[in-house]
Parts: structure tokens; C-alpha cells; sequence
């Protein structure tokens, strides 16, 4: 076990450093390297409106010190000719990813110092983790998720705490957690819901080991004035990241001036949980993006990502209930009962509260994806590893995951991040530096493309980006139309980036072209292959994206 887990822990580096060409959402991208690209290597990016002034909803704390730091380090490599050209697509995309991969190891760390904790095997743990694909591909992503479930996972080892002699701990972390929290609430606000069970058993843990209330009092203060202080971080970085505000100004200004800038800084107090909560909050604004069943978490996702092991969980969920009702009443759970009733190594019923509580409150929302639900990965893998579980699925499992690696880490969007890596060597190649030339890039049918890894200054006006989303044929015809039409100089290149899916939609448009290349594979599930097409000699277009040069 030891030797397959390494084994799966050099492959999900190796895999990240090839690298993944999988396109999961654009949220891996526009929540924070497309954002940092544009503020520290001053590159042309799109900014998402969640990081407009107008509309702050995400924070930019967590953007800086992950993404900012990466960028930071090869600006500063190419700046001290170190490496004369660290700023590529390559670096670019690679960068932010490593250092996530190599912050998912916490994950690693935490499995195994749970597992005794919760009755589990730690190595069988730790290889059901690994072994994962949503280990290897979402938690490798720059998603704000893949920070969410980290630090959900510091929370669960600060709050299962246990003394060498197996007696339950005295809770000595109050300050961290309160950190912990408070920095998951400012990540993303749906951390309350995974952070809700670990507090409840946090608090048990203090009632249940403290004599004096005067301690009791002392967590609690401990937890609170920490809080407020990491809170107040946040606030302050955001509200100069959001408002014109800047260091500069505080350090030019005078005595007297500086009362009026901190009272300036106060009126233009940028909270941008609350921000978050009140967009979200609002039906409306969540049908912009898409609304779902309230049980897709339960049937779809939570299968779509952890396969069998959601499916047991849920099966062991319901004989719980059904044989041991009164040990699932919390109010006896942690204040009638020792804390040991938690930690049953067979069946835990409070490792299935951590899993099923966080998935309940978050069906609450009718915007249901996928990879809100990968926090939940480690509680599941805590559960499922007991010596008596998930033995006679392994085959399952493990065709599962293969099945998964491939789909979301390979096909799904796959063409796009290696089409931006052609073009961006196509843009700077000795060519277009020594005769310049202007470039209109036409997306079609694909996902957001990140522009950061075109690696163009914002002060070159050479290439021009078009996202043309899901436009229906009229549209896409009428604009690559009017593009052909008018070359407004001699080296004008205009290419089109469509899937293989709608190919034939372009060439109704009464348009040719003079260069086209297939780059294989690309899954578009909004415009999917359609079985017989498959089947027949024409499945290698299907399932790849066509880049097409216009013949002027």
C-alpha cells in the first residue's frame, strides 16, 4: 500500500507538470490566474466581475499568495536573466497548478493523521485518496474549491485531537480554528456549511473536558478575537485591492491628511463574503448560472465524483438511521454521551454527519456543480477505508477513477489549453517579431479562453480575442462573414477555433480557408459527437478542435 500510494503521488506531480490538458471549468482560471496575470505580469486578461470594483464578490487575499506568488517568482526569474524566457504559456499555466498540487499533499498529511483517530487503515486511506481522480485532477486545479477542501481538512486534524493514550485531548487549538474558519468564510462562504460539524465537535470536545467555565470563556475568546483579526485582514486587503486607496497614498499623505484616508478607507470597506452571499442568495442571480434540482448533489454529483463510495456511504447512512435513531439525536451525542461514541471504527456516525451535512445545507441552493462537493473527498475516504469496507469493489473503484482521470483530465475541453499554447507560440514566433503582424482570434462553441496564455503585454494591440460562446449559426456566420470581408491590412490572420462537433456549421458560412489544424482530443459536452459519427471513419474530427485560418 505504501509503495502504490508513492506510486500515485509521483504520478499526480508528474501528471501536473506534463501537463493536464483537461479543461474542468473556467473558474479554474478566471477566480484567480487570469486575474494575477493581469496585475503582476501585466498581461492582456479578461477580469470576471466577481474582481470588478463595481462588484467585489470573491477575495483577493487567497489570488495573491497562490497564483500572485507564482507569477511573482518567474517575473522575478526572467527579470534577474535567470531564465531569459520563464514567461510562456508553459509557466503560465503550470506554475499556479504545481503549487496546488504540492498544497494537496496536506490532504495526504491529514488522512493520515485521522485515520487512527476515526478506526480507519491509514494507508488504505491514504491509497483510496491518491487513487482518486478527484485528487488528481480538481485538487491540482486552481479552484477555489481545491483551498476550501484544504482547509477543511486542517479543521477536521485541529478539532480530532487525541493524547498518545488514546483518551480524548484537551482542545488547545481555539486560536487556529478561529483562523482556519474565519480564512475558509472569506475563500468561499459555503465553507460554514462544511465547517459546521467540526465546530459542534470542537465544542462537545470543550464542554466535555473542561471543569471550570472560566476555560470554557478563554476558547471561546480565543476563538472569537482570532477570528476578528484574520477577518480584519481580509477587509483591509480587499478594500485597497477594490478602491482606489493605495499604499501610495497613504504613505505621501500627512498627519493630516491621513485621518481623511482612514475614514475614506472606512466609508469604501470592501466584505466581500457578504458580497458573495447577497448575489448568491438572490434566485435570479443564481439562474444566470444555471439552476438544478435540489437532489442533483445527491444523485448526480456525489456519484459523478466518488462513484461507489458515495453510493455506500448512503446505504450506510440509511441502516443507521434506521437501526441506531437515538445515537444520531446530537443533543445525546455530545452532551449525554463521552466524545468516544463519535469514533466507532465500524460505521462512524459522525464521519458520515461530516460527509452528509455539508452536502445537505449545499442542496439548500438550487446552483448545484460538481466540485462544490470536493471537500467532502476526505471524511468519505475516512469512512469507506474501515478494515470491512470497499474491499469487493476495488476493481470498480479502480476502473472508475481510470474512467474519470481520462474523461475530465485528458477529453473534456481538452484541445482548447494545447490551442492557446499553438497560437501563443504562432504570435511570438521570429516571424511575426520581425514583420508584425495582427491576429483576430474568433472562439466558438468552446469554453472561456483563458487570453492570460497568449503571454500578450497589454500594451501590444496586434491580437485581438472574440468569445463567441454557444452563438447560434446565424450569428457565428454573420461575424465570420464580416471578419473575411474586411482584412483591414496585408498581414492580417484570422483564425477560428471550433469544435470538430459543429464544423460543418462554418462551412455554410461561404467562407474558405487556406490552413487548418486538428488538435486531438477535444470532448465538448455542449456540442457532443453523436454515436454513429463514432463509429464511422470520421470520429478523430469529432472529437477534436479545429483551429481554421481565413482566406483573406
Amino acid at each position: 500500500a505504501r509503495a502504490l500510494w508513492a506510486l500515485l503521488a509521483a504520478l499526480r506531480a508528474g501528471w501536473c507538470l506534463l501537463p493536464q490538458s483537461g479543461y474542468l471549468h473556467p473558474d479554474e482560471f478566471f477566480q484567480a490566474p487570469e486575474v494575477m496575470a493581469g496585475d503582476i505580469l501585466n498581461l492582456q486578461v479578461y477580469y470576471p466581475w466577481e474582481f470588478l470594483s463595481s462588484s467585489p464578490c470573491r477575495t483577493v487575499v487567497f489570488p495573491l499568495m497562490t497564483s500572485g506568488v507564482s507569477y511573482w517568482v518567474i517575473k522575478s526569474l526572467q527579470q534577474l536573466d535567470i531564465c531569459s524566457s520563464c514567461i510562456n504559456s508553459y509557466t503560465l499555466l503550470v506554475s499556479p497548478r504545481l503549487l496546488f498540487t504540492i498544497f494537496s499533499f496536506i490532504l495526504d498529511y491529514s488522512v493520515y493523521q485521522l485515520a487512527p483517530f476515526w478506526g480507519a487503515d491509514p494507508w488504505k486511506a491514504l491509497v483510496l485518496l491518491a487513487g482518486s481522480y478527484v485528487t488528481l485532477v480538481f485538487y491540482t486545479r486552481t479552484f477555489t474549491n481545491t483551498l476550501e477542501g484544504l482547509l477543511f481538512a486542517l479543521l477536521m486534524v485541529l478539532v480530532s485531537s487525541r493524547k498518545s493514550s488514546g483518551s480524548s485531548a484537551e482542545p488547545t487549538s481555539s486560536s487556529l480554528i478561529g483562523v482556519i474558519t474565519t480564512a475558509g468564510f472569506f475563500n468561499r462562504p459555503t465553507f460554514l456549511a462544511f465547517a459546521l460539524m467540526p465546530l459542534l465537535y470542537w465544542a462537545g470536545l470543550i464542554v466535555d473536558s473542561q471543569k471550570s467555565i472560566k476555560t470554557l470563556i478563554n476558547h471561546i475568546l480565543k476563538f472569537i478575537l482570532c477570528a476578528c483579526f484574520t477577518a480584519s485582514v481580509f477587509i483591509t486587503a480587499d478594500t485597497f485591492y477594490f478602491t482606489s486607496v493605495s499604499l501610495d497614498n497613504l504613505y505621501s499623505t500627512n498627519k493630516s491628511n491621513l485621518i481623511d484616508v482612514i475614514v475614506q478607507l472606512h466609508d469604501k470597506m470592501v466584505v466581500t463574503p457578504f458580497n458573495f452571499l447577497s448575489y448568491n442568495l438572490n434566485p435570479h442571480n443564481l439562474a444566470l448560472h444555471g439552476t438544478h434540482p435540489r437532489v442533483t448533489h445527491f444523485t448526480v454529483n456525489g456519484v459523478m465524483l466518488f462513484g461507489i463510495l458515495h453510493i455506500l456511504a448512503i446505504s450506510a447512512g440509511f441502516k443507521m438511521l434506521k437501526k441506531c435513531v437515538h445515537q444520531l439525536m446530537l443533543v445525546r451525542w455530545y452532551y449525554r454521551g463521552p466524545p468516544g461514541l463519535l469514533v466507532h471504527s465500524e460505521g462512524s456516525p459522525a464521519l458520515l454527519l461530516f460527509y452528509f451535512v455539508p452536502l445537505a445545507f449545499l442542496s439548500l441552493f438550487s446552483h448545484q456543480e460538481p466540485r462544490f462537493l470536493i471537500p467532502l473527498i476526505l471524511p468519505l475516504v475516512l469512512f469507506s477505508a474501515s478494515p470491512s469496507r470497499a474491499v469487493k469493489w476495488k476493481l470498480l473503484i479502480v476502473l472508475f477513477n481510470l474512467l474519470g482521470a481520462l474523461l475530465f483530465g485528458c477529453l473534456h475541453q481538452g484541445g482548447l489549453i494545447p490551442c492557446l499554447f499553438h497560437l501563443e507560440q504562432l504570435i511570438h514566433s521570429p516571424a511575426s517579431s520581425s514583420h508584425p503582424r495582427h491576429y483576430t482570434l474568433l472562439f466558438a462553441h468552446t469554453y472561456m479562453p483563458p487570453r492570460s496564455l497568449l503571454n500578450i503585454k497589454k500594451t501590444d494591440m496586434h491580437v485581438e480575442v472574440i468569445d463567441m460562446a454557444g452563438a447560434g449559426e446565424e450569428t457565428l456566420c454573420q461575424t465570420v462573414e464580416q471578419r473575411a470581408s474586411n482584412f483591414t491590412c496585408r498581414d492580417c490572420h484570422i483564425f477560428i477555433i471550433i469544435p470538430g462537433t459543429v464544423r460543418a456549421t462554418i462551412t455554410k458560412c461561404g467562407v474558405s480557408f487556406k490552413n487548418e489544424t486538428l488538435i486531438f482530443p477535444h470532448l465538448s459536452m455542449e456540442d457532443p459527437p453523436q454515436i454513429p459519427v463514432l463509429s464511422s471513419g470520421n470520429w478523430r474530427s469529432q472529437l477534436g478542435l479545429y483551429i481554421l485560418e481565413l482566406k483573406r
